[in-house]
């Protein structure tokens, strides 16, 4: 017989609705890919929280084991890149969307979304970092691409509180940066500059109708809500400066005009973490492995009980959490 384990699993009611819960499988249960692997660890992420919440359109077919992210190792593959034992990583790939996810015991999954775990790195810390983190060194990745270096002004991270702008704030201080830490939790202020931060601002400073253009102040902007956060800082950004945008939590619409872009050649670039190429994804992660204060980020991350991920889902949308999640699949 077959031995079952948990999932947390979303199953369909009706046509536009659904269920989560814990549901009991057996591998059988499992898509058809062809590399099979124990999930030792999970986090909880913005998109996660939306799924298992019910409070976004995540989930595109049903029924579907929620998680983004996993790590963990390989227990068969017949691909010869990788064998029985080798530590592993994945990062979105449509894991939770189109995708069988990473709340569950066990997992099969194609060949082509591993990474391999970085040397040093353990499988708790690496899903500490998980998708905000990772999602936030490419965040990094582009305005070191796009010349903003150290010494160079003021950096902007929007959304500090949340995964993606926490580690940010802690990558962009351990390399030298001067960070600016927007957050519209102000009783925060102080766990901010713990992470890096050199000030911090209240997000109504940014949240507002924005003028086609400010005065001068950001060297580079790491944006992690959209909207008219993203709309004012584009605005803010200095001569030849460079904002990325990877979030969207503040609305996914932008008013602004182009003069931030033809008068002081102001750089805007979209950061997709979910999927970019393998060879960005090891850079990555190399990156990280050498750029992430590990003291820092334990300091930054609460470990949750696999029954208890729906109710803290839950508690990361209503800004009851901050900083990183680690979920051990057990």
């Amino acid at each position: 017989m077959t031995k079952s384990f948990k999932a947390l699993m979303a199953i369909a009611v009706g046509e536009r609705d659904y269920n989560v819960s814990f549901t009991d499988i057996t591998e059988n249960d499992l898509p058809d890919l062809p590399v099979l692997v124990e999930i030792d660890y999970s986090t909880i992420n913005y998109k996660d929280a939306l799924a298992v919440a019910k409070k976004g359109k995540i989930i595109r077919s049903f029924p579907m084991i929620c998680g983004v992210d996993l790590a963990g190792r390989i227990i068969s593959s017949p691909d010869e890149k990788w064998k029985a034992g080798d530590n592993i990583i994945i990062n979105g790939f449509g894991l939770s969307e189109t995708q069988q996810g990473a709340y569950t015991r066990r997992q099969r999954v194609s060949a082509d979304w591993l990474v391999k775990l970085p040397e040093g790195m353990t499988s708790r810390q690496s899903m500490a970092i998980g998708t905000a983190g990772y999602t936030a060194m490419l965040c990094v990745q582009e305005l070191e691409n796009n010349g903003v270096e150290p010494g160079a002004g003021e950096i902007l991270v929007t959304g500090a509180t949340g995964g993606v702008g926490s580690i940010a704030v802690m990558i962009l201080n351990k390399l030298g940066y001067q960070v600016v830490a927007s957050t519209g939790r102000k009783e925060h202020a102080e766990y901010l500059k713990l992470l890096g931060a050199e000030l911090v601002i209240e997000r109504d400073e940014l949240d507002r109708d924005a003028r086609p253009l400010e005065k001068e102040r950001w060297a580079g902007v790491v944006d992690c809500v959209g909207g008219k956060i993203l709309a004012t800082a584009i605005a803010q950004t200095q001569y030849g400066g460079t904002v990325t945008a990877c979030g969207l939590a503040g609305g996914y619409g932008l008013s602004v005009t182009v003069m931030p872009f033809i008068l002081r050649g102001v750089k805007l670039i979209g950061v997709d973490s979910v999927m970019a190429s393998i060879p960005v994804r090891v850079e990555a992660w190399r990156r990280l492995n050498q750029d992430i204060d590990f003291k820092l980020l334990e300091s930054n991350t609460a470990d949750i009980k696999f029954k208890d991920l729906p109710s803290a889902c839950v508690d990361l949308l209503e800004g009851q959490s901050k900083g990183r999640m680690v979920v051990e699949i057990i």
